[in-house]
């Protein structure tokens, strides 16, 4: 049977980021828009027929709602709730979801419109909004600093080596040597700060699962022991156009990141590396909709991100490792959002997770 005029106008629900359900009196969907299916791990067609009440923490809410709206006593009406946890249904589950709720009446007064919005999902937009702010501060600033240091370092490195040509004593040529050195060191940091924005970027057709083996064999190749690393892969990912080189530098910088967080856990053996893509639909990235994107996990099981340095891991020349420049995190930034994406990072302890976020066409 062909589907009713109203069913083809619920379509238009498919377009929303928000979780869209129609249902009827007695709380029984009648449509679900993608997102929703998504976020359920459910299809549309098993969705229809069954009570949304069931997928909710507290059932009660959305009866009494319902109640109110059958009984003509509101247009809308808002509530907060709980969405529960997604099965699993060979993907990873979802958790559980705060959501604020709007039930609305139709023209039709048996059908009613319940629309969820994920109470995360508005601070991953706040939180993309910081990102993008504070992501073309750090290019203005890199590129000044950058600058202002790379201009006086040959003259320095210039004076050192005369210096170590005219002096007769050892010492002295040890310390021009020194100063040498330190001027070649910061050279090679200066470099790195303006890479991003010195080389063009080199457009191919790009496999991200060529990508992430690359990765792969690299990352153990450097932790030969110690470390597992999990592939789970959405084989119907289509290739897409970007800069290979620098989405394996993007890929390379958080899982290297991520092995040498777990030191504890390689010296005993249960390190534990994931490399996971799927795709995300109908979401906004970088205050641009899009209706495919890819979404890459690099998940770990080391100690986490502290909560200090999760506002702050970003910035340039913030570490949290010994040793570190601080512009790994950076640099990957700055290839992502190039490739009109975004990066967050989700962190508890014994779990990080670096979520990367590529439109697709």
């Amino acid at each position: 049977m062909p589907p009713s005029q109203s069913a083809l106008n619920w379509l238009a629900f498919d377009h929303l980021v928000s979780l869209v359900a129609v249902l009827d009196a007695n709380g029984d969907v009648q449509f679900a828009n993608t997102a929703l299916e998504q976020r359920l791990g459910i299809s549309r067609k098993l969705l229809l027929g069954t009570g949304l009440a069931g997928h909710l923490a507290d059932p009660a809410l959305l009866q009494n709602a319902l109640a109110g709206a059958r009984a003509n006593e509101f247009a809308a009406m808002r509530f907060d709730m709980v969405l529960k946890a997604a099965s699993a249904s060979g993907q990873a589950a979802a958790e559980e979801a705060e959501c604020h709720a709007i039930l609305s009446q139709t023209d039709d007064p048996a059908r009613f419109v319940i629309e969820l919005i994920e109470l995360q999902t508005q601070s991953r937009h706040e939180r993309e909004e910081r990102l993008l702010d504070q992501t073309e501060a750090n290019k203005e600033l890199m590129r000044n600093l950058a600058h202002e240091i790379k201009n006086p370092l040959g003259g320095i490195r210039g004076a050192a080596q005369l210096v170590q040509m005219e002096v007769e004593s050892r010492e002295l040529q040890e310390c021009a040597q020194v100063i040498i050195h330190e001027a070649d060191r910061l050279q090679t940091l200066v470099d790195r700060w303006l890479a991003p924005h010195r080389k063009p970027h080199v457009i191919t057709v790009v496999n991200i699962h060529e990508v992430l083996e690359r990765v792969r064999s690299v990352v153990l190749a450097e932790f030969p022991k110690g470390l597992t690393v999990v592939r789970d892969y959405d084989a119907s990912i289509p290739e897409f156009r970007g800069d290979r080189e620098q989405l394996i530098q993007v890929v390379l910088n958080l899982a290297q990141n991520a092995a040498q967080a777990m030191k504890q856990e390689r010296d005993a053996g249960t390190a534990r590396l994931s490399l996971r893509t799927r795709i995300a639909r109908q979401i906004t990235i970088a205050r641009q909709r899009h209706r495919l994107a890819l979404e890459l996990h690099i998940q770990d099981n080391g100690p986490g991100v502290s909560p200090e340095m999760a506002e702050r891991m970003f910035y340039p020349l913030v570490s949290g490792r010994e040793g570190g420049s601080g512009l790994g995190l950076t640099l990957a930034q700055t290839f992502v959002h190039q490739h009109h994406g975004m990066i967050e990072c989700d962190s508890s302890p014994g779990r990080c997770i670096f979520k990367v976020f590529l439109p697709l066409p």
